[in-house]
C-alpha cells in the first residue's frame, strides 16, 4: 500500500464568514485492490512556535558566531536578515542539528536539536546557498535520491518527484542533466529536493542568488506559494531586503550573532508621518515639482527632494499634519493648474529599519565601553 503525500492545501474554517480554526488538507494517494485511491486528511494546526532558541552561543577559536540569541519564530514565512559573517549559516546549520551549540538551546518543531537532529531533518527541507548539484544526472534522478534519503519508499519517491518537479515548474525538463541548466532551473532543482519528502518546514539560504529580475520573481512567488498553498513554514536568508519586504511574515534581524530585532514585516514596515508627492509639467510650468515646492514654501510648508526613491527629482516630501496637510497639497496643485500624479504617505523599509537598528547597537556600545 502506498500512502504518499501528494498535496496539501491550507484551509480555514469559518463561522459568519469569520476565520475561526485553521486546518490542514492533505491528499493522499493508496494503492489498494490494484486501483489507486485519494484519500482526504485533515489535521487541525496549532499557533506554535516552529523555532525557539534561549540563550543560544556558537564559539569558535578566534569568533564567536551567536552570542546569547533568543528568538521565538511561528509558523509563516520568516526572513533571516544580517550580513556577511552575522551568524544566519551557523544558525541554519545548529537548527538542523549538524553543529552543536556552545551553549543555550535550540527547538525545531517542538524536538531539541541536540538530541533530535536526525528526526528534525525528516521533517524540515534544506536548500544551500552554494552550487552542490550534480553536473551528470537529470532533475528527476536527483530529487528521487534525495527522496528515497528521506525516508520515501521508491513508488512514493518517484510520485512525489514528478509533483514536485511541476510545483517548481521543471516537469518539462525533468529528465534532462543538470549540468545544462541555468542558474535559475539550477536554484529550482534545489527547492525541489527540499520540499520532496513534504516537510513541515524548510530552510532556504539566498535561494535568490545569482538570478535576473524576472527570476527572482517567480522564485519569490514559489516561496510564498509553498506556505499558502502547501502549509509548510519557511525560513529564508536573503541579502536583498526589499525580496523580504514582499515576501515574508515576519524578519528576523541578527548582527554580530545577536538579536537586533524581530517583528512582523507590517511592524517594520509601518507608516511614517512623511508624503511623497509628485506633479506632472505643464506649458506655464515646464518644471511643475519646483514651481509646486516654491508654493508651498511660500505657504509655510517645510518641502525636501526625494532622493533616494524611484524618480526622485520629481518627488517631492513633506511632513504631514493631518488632513489638512492633503487639502492645502491638493488645492495649490489645482491654483497652479498641474496634474497631480500621485500623493502617498511613505512607508519604512526593511533596510532603513536595519540600518537605524545597526546604527544604534554601534552607539550603545561605544557609550558602553
Amino acid at each position: 500500500m502506498d500512502n504518499s503525500p501528494c498535496r496539501v492545501t491550507v484551509r480555514s474554517s469559518q463561522v459568519g464568514g469569520t476565520p475561526t480554526v485553521p486546518y490542514v488538507w492533505r491528499l493522499r494517494r493508496r494503492q489498494l485492490c490494484g486501483l489507486t485511491w485519494i484519500v482526504a486528511h485533515i489535521t487541525i494546526v496549532e499557533a506554535v512556535t516552529v523555532i525557539a532558541t534561549e540563550s543560544l552561543s556558537k564559539r569558535f577559536p578566534r569568533v564567536t558566531a551567536l552570542d546569547r540569541l533568543s528568538v521565538d519564530v511561528g509558523p509563516g514565512v520568516t526572513g533571516l536578515v544580517g550580513a556577511n559573517g552575522a551568524g544566519k549559516s551557523t544558525l541554519i546549520k545548529i537548527l538542523l542539528g549538524l553543529s552543536p551549540a556552545s551553549e543555550g538551546r535550540a527547538e525545531v518543531l517542538g524536538l531539541d536539536v541536540a538530541t533530535k537532529g536526525a528526526a528534525i531533518r525528516e521533517r524540515v527541507g534544506y536548500m544551500p546557498e552554494h552550487d552542490c548539484l550534480p553536473p551528470d544526472v537529470s532533475a528527476t534522478e536527483f530529487v528521487v535520491h534525495m527522496a528515497r534519503m528521506s525516508g520515501l519508499p521508491p513508488t512514493a519517491a518517484r510520485e512525489r518527484t514528478a509533483d514536485t518537479l511541476r510545483h517548481v515548474g521543471l516537469y518539462e525538463e525533468r529528465y534532462r542533466p543538470i549540468g545544462g541548466y541555468s542558474t535559475g532551473m539550477k536554484q529550482r532543482v534545489k527547492l525541489a529536493q527540499a520540499l520532496v519528502h513534504d516537510p513541515q518546514l524548510v530552510f532556504l539560504d539566498e535561494p535568490t542568488n545569482g538570478l535576473d529580475p524576472v527570476g527572482r520573481d517567480e522564485m519569490l512567488g514559489l516561496i510564498r506559494r509553498i506556505h499558502t498553498d502547501f502549509g509548510i513554514s519557511v525560513l529564508v536568508t536573503s541579502h536583498l531586503l526589499g525580496e523580504l519586504e514582499r515576501t515574508c511574515d515576519h524578519v528576523v534581524i541578527i548582527d554580530g550573532g545577536k538579536l537586533l530585532r524581530s517583528s512582523s514585516t507590517t511592524d517594520f514596515t509601518q507608516t511614517t508621518t512623511t508624503i511623497a508627492v509628485e506633479v506632472t509639467d505643464t506649458d506655464e510650468h515646464p518644471d511643475g515639482t519646483r514651481a509646486l515646492r516654491e508654493a508651498l514654501h511660500a505657504r509655510g510648508v517645510s518641502v525636501e527632494a526625494g532622493s533616494g526613491l524611484p524618480g526622485a527629482g520629481h518627488i517631492l516630501l513633506l511632513t504631514t499634519q493631518g488632513e489638512e496637510t492633503y487639502d492645502l497639497v491638493r488645492d495649490v496643485v489645482a491654483d497652479l493648474g498641474l496634474g497631480l500624479v500621485r500623493m502617498e504617505q511613505r512607508r519604512h523599509h526593511i533596510s532603513e529599519v536595519f540600518t537605524s537598528e545597526e546604527e544604534q547597537r554601534k552607539e550603545a556600545a561605544v557609550h558602553g565601553g
